[in-house]
């Protein structure tokens, strides 16, 4: 029975965070974004959120996104800079192809700096991407 269950991939798909300029704050922030590589557009995207290490963990957060055409990226969050030293981890799901399609993203603590560095997809931006 398990053997008949496809399980599908995600290629393309990938979280990013990068630190720009907010206006509204008046500094530069962590901010979270899906991106969408692929071809085609990815409907009824929901990401939940969370934030942990062996003694705390945050709450979960989830967020409603829609649809992401192709090529393009929509801001998940904000990441406050106390959460840095956490592990962030990041869990999307959405409609492509007929298809429902899961991953599981995470940024392990320490690993969003500006060290970690490296071009990001679609965006033209640079920031970290998550493993």
């Amino acid at each position: 029975m398990k053997k008949d269950i496809e399980i599908p991939i995600v290629k393309n798909v990938y979280i990013a965070v990068i630190k720009e300029w907010d206006e509204e704050f008046l500094a530069k922030n962590w901010n979270s974004y899906i991106v969408n590589d692929r071809d085609t557009s990815i409907e009824m995207v929901l990401v939940v959120t969370k934030g942990y290490d062996e003694n705390r963990k945050t709450s979960l957060l989830r967020h409603g996104i829609g649809t992401i055409e192709a090529k393009s990226s929509a801001k998940i969050e904000m990441i406050q800079e106390e959460l840095l030293s956490m592990n962030n981890e990041f869990v999307v799901t959405f409609f492509a192809d007929d298809k429902l399609y899961d991953k599981s993203y995470l940024f392990r603590r320490h690993t969003i700096n500006e060290n970690a560095y490296q071009d990001i997809p679609v965006m033209n931006l640079r920031g970290v991407l998550a493993k």
